[in-house]
């Protein structure tokens, strides 16, 4: 079966079961980088350390959403 002749299939479908099939297609094309999480996590170390150790500076929230328009 081809990829038009499986769409065409899964139009006939219920609601439910179109929606159980986008979420699993979906979910299959979201796998996480464990190498990428893996760099991520260690700049967020090295920035909270920074942070930490006052090479860093911090930022208020107040400033960060205020309304700038």
């Amino acid at each position: 079966m081809n990829s038009q002749q499986l769409l065409t299939e899964a139009l006939q479908l219920k609601a439910s079961e179109k929606f159980s099939i986008i979420d699993a297609l979906l979910n299959s094309l979201d796998k996480p980088d464990s190498e990428v999480n893996e760099v991520w996590n260690a700049e967020a170390d090295k920035r909270l350390t920074a942070y930490r150790e006052g090479r860093l500076k911090g930022v208020p929230m107040e400033e960060i959403f205020s309304d700038q328009s």
